[in-house]
């Protein structure tokens, strides 16, 4: 299959993302263990964090918090950020300098409801002004890379949405995530890649383009209808963790060396990560989260996600893939 024209790299302030293939910040999911395991496969170029709130950031203990948890191999790695007050940004961006971030993120896009009280994600987009201030101050207090990921809008009304992006990079923006999906619809809708590109072409900073992307078809039919400069990866990864280094090898014409990991020795890997890096009750639910997706590669694979939810321990779930696993070299 003939190699696309696309660019090989982007850069943010003196910062090479090569390839363009981003880990998406997913909660419960963005953490070191699945950071680790991507970089491990190869092919991803720029990690992100779980959501994390600005607010409480500067009192967590990154040695114990799981959100702060961080392999050597995790680089370069963008904090995402919620906030909605100009006061929560100086503490938080001293605590993220300290930590060794190569960039900060503005959660502009997440509509999940608990945000909805602060006022924070997709929510904050309804008040342009405060969004203004907000990435003026961020600006104003680092010299790193400085991104924020969108959706689409409340409703498909091109003017409002360019204008919000155009506002975005005045105020100085580096880089731009969007996700085809307008404010409040499901993943379930298919993405309007297309939206993508109106954004791309009224912008000069690079932008990412996110939503629905599962296979390398549908990575190179979201680059050929939104023209962006690179992809966000986010539930397309927890199922095929694999993904990026098929999608540098066959549409960036990239050598990749990962691991060669497979089905449950790929899962194993992850189990093994979660253990090393997070306390016992904390490795458990990341399990279950990230087999929900994992199994999805299975024809049979509800059994595997449904055996792992009932386990009340981390080896009784590891003991139930492993009986799975085996059903299926029984069966072939």
């Amino acid at each position: 299959m003939a190699v696309m024209s696309v660019n090989s790299s982007i850069s943010l302030r003196g910062l090479q993302v090569s390839p363009p293939l981003v880990l998406a910040p997913m909660v419960g999911l963005s953490h070191s263990a699945l950071r680790t395991l991507v970089v491990e496969e190869g092919g991803v170029g720029l990690l992100f964090t779980e959501m994390l709130a600005a607010r409480k950031l500067p009192e967590e203990n990154e040695r114990t918090s799981p959100f702060l948890v961080r392999g050597e191999t995790e680089r370069p790695l963008f904090y995402q950020l919620f906030l909605t007050e100009t006061e929560a940004i100086g503490p938080a961006v001293e605590k993220l300098h300290a930590l060794d971030a190569q960039g900060i993120d503005l959660n502009l896009g997440c509509p999940a409801p608990q945000l909805r009280r602060y006022g924070a994600g997709v929510f904050l987009t309804g008040d342009p002004g405060q969004v203004r201030r907000l990435v003026r101050t961020l600006r104003g207090a680092t010299s790193l890379p400085v991104s924020a990921k969108i959706r689409l809008g409340a409703s498909l009304d091109a003017d409002a949405l360019l204008a919000f992006c155009r506002m975005l990079e005045d105020e100085g923006i580096d880089l731009l995530t969007v996700h085809g999906r307008l404010d409040r619809e499901k993943f379930c809708r298919r993405p309007r890649w297309d939206w993508i590109g109106r954004v791309k072409d009224a912008v000069g900073i690079p932008v990412l383009a996110n939503g629905g992307i599962f296979t390398v078809a549908d990575a190179r039919e979201c680059l050929r209808q939104s023209g962006a400069d690179g992809l966000m990866l986010g539930r397309g990864a927890a199922c095929r963790p694999r993904l990026f280094a098929d999608i540098a090898r066959e549409i960036y014409g990239l050598p990749v060396c990962g691991t060669g990991r497979v089905g449950q020795e790929l899962y194993e890997r992850f189990a093994d990560l979660l253990e090393e890096r997070f306390p016992a009750e904390r490795r458990l639910g990341r399990l279950k989260q990230f087999t929900h997706y994992y199994a999805r590669n299975y024809q049979f694979g509800h059994l595997l996600a449904t055996s792992v939810q009932k386990s009340e321990t981390l080896s009784g779930a590891r003991r139930q893939a492993e009986q799975f696993f085996a059903s299926l070299r029984d069966h072939n």
